[in-house]
């Protein structure tokens, strides 16, 4: 896994957590109004866009690579 990757990732995950958690959580962070579950879901709501942005991610650079290496085979 590329650390280019997992910083992509990050910043994916905190753009994306931070607009999906004040259009579903804005009245529970507004009135600190802060339960477990009220934590859990917010943690998952950023954890959540970072496993996916990851996977994506990872997954194409091993395409990327299958396709370098496969082109570089045939030019030979």
């Amino acid at each position: 896994m590329l650390s280019k990757n997992i910083k992509n990732a990050l910043i994916i995950s905190v753009v994306v957590g931070t607009i999906l958690n004040t259009i579903n959580s804005y009245d529970v962070i507004l009135e600190s109004n802060f339960t477990s579950k009220n934590i859990l879901r917010i943690v998952l709501t950023y954890i959540t866009p970072f496993c996916v942005s990851l996977y994506s991610s990872t997954l194409a650079s091993k395409s990327f690579e299958k396709t370098k290496a496969k082109n570089t085979v045939t030019e030979k």
